[in-house]
């Protein structure tokens, strides 16, 4: 095995790990609905970072980087998306942490 095929074996498992440690949160918030204990900076952050990573991904044209930031962004957006209409919606009033 060459160094480069390492790499991207060593990349590509990494990429999966990372990108499926997200799933048991996303799959809890949604079934739930609430986003109460989760931090809203922590994902804005995460988020913002995950796009520099895609982005990067994008430039060095790494498709184990560019696959794994892309279902990054989807699971870690998803709980973001969820977050933010929490918050809101408790800005206006109304609590969006808790189905009715």
């Amino acid at each position: 095995m060459t160094p480069v095929d390492l790499s991207n074996v060593v990349g590509t498992a990494a990429a999966v790990c990372t990108t499926v440690a997200y799933l048991p949160q996303a799959i809890k918030t949604w079934r739930s609905g609430s986003t109460e204990d989760i931090s809203l900076l922590m994902f804005l952050c995460m988020c913002v970072g995950t796009i520099l990573w895609l982005t990067y991904g994008i430039i060095v044209v790494s498709w184990p980087i560019i696959i794994a930031n892309v279902a990054t962004l989807i699971l870690a957006g998803a709980i973001l998306w969820k977050k933010l209409a929490a918050v809101f919606s408790c800005a206006s009033g109304r609590s969006a942490t808790r189905p009715p």
